[in-house]
């Protein structure tokens, strides 16, 4: 019955969400959504999503400053820099190189760095999470992943990637909403919002474990915790954050 009513309500939810089906359909959705839709709402919604988090990310990153090298300088690289929310809770000084799978956030991109100047920005690189080619292996002291491992293809991939640029003892953070719990009722809205989620927001998932990917990866430690992050009337209140050494 639960499954019937699920596919019950995607489709009514579809049917409020038809024009973008429709755009979808004809190869016109995705090309807009990257390039004007996506960057747009992504910053509206970042925006909130900050003013709930706040102090949750300013816990998650206090010991940044722990992980520097040992000539006393911190490289950071950011998988899914987006609008560059995270820049405020870097260390003065803190290096960072910038990777986004979309291009298209460069005018909320320079906005952040303009109001955040104590942090050094090496380079931004258009990459998707399990592909950093671009970036030498060992190169890095932390990678930084907030609210972008429900987008990407492969999760495993991506934290394969994040290893392979990490020096040894260096640490990956991690802020990301994941599915709730499957007994309760806001999963099965998770459920139901799925399909359309995904299409409206460029691939966002909402029913994945992140922290099973996150303890099956080749970390030597890992520090998680489940959180919730007050946003009514959303699907995604259910978050992880912790970080992971290598």
């Amino acid at each position: 019955m639960t499954g019937l009513s699920v596919l019950l309500l995607r489709a009514c939810l579809a049917l409020l969400a038809m024009p973008i089906y429709v755009l979808a359909f004809l190869g016109l959705w995705q090309p807009f959504c990257r390039k004007v839709f996506f960057p747009f709402i992504l910053e509206k919604i970042s925006a909130v999503h900050e003013k709930k988090a706040k102090k949750l990310k300013q816990e998650l990153f206090r010991n940044l400053a722990d992980f520097r090298s040992p000539s006393g300088e911190l490289k950071l690289l950011e998988i899914g820099t987006g609008c560059g929310m995270n820049f405020q809770f870097y260390p003065s000084g803190c290096k960072v190189t910038c990777t986004d799978i979309n291009p298209n956030f460069q005018q909320s991109l320079s906005r952040s760095m303009a109001k955040n100047q104590h942090v050094h920005y090496e380079r931004f690189l258009v990459a998707p999470g399990e592909d950093l080619q671009q970036v030498p292996s060992a190169s890095v002291d932390v990678v930084v992943c907030t609210l972008v491992l429900c987008s990407v293809h492969n999760v495993n991939g991506t934290l394969k990637e994040a290893l392979r640029v990490l020096r040894p003892g260096g640490a990956f953070y991690f802020l990301e909403h994941v599915a709730d719990s499957p007994s309760s009722w806001k999963y099965f809205w998770q459920q139901v919002c799925y399909p359309t989620w995904k299409l409206i927001f460029d691939g966002c998932c909402l029913t994945r474990e992140i922290w099973k990917n996150l303890e099956q990866a080749s970390f030597s430690e890992l520090k998680l915790q489940h959180v919730s992050i007050s946003l009514p009337w959303t699907p995604i209140q259910p978050h992880i954050m912790g970080y992971a050494v290598k």
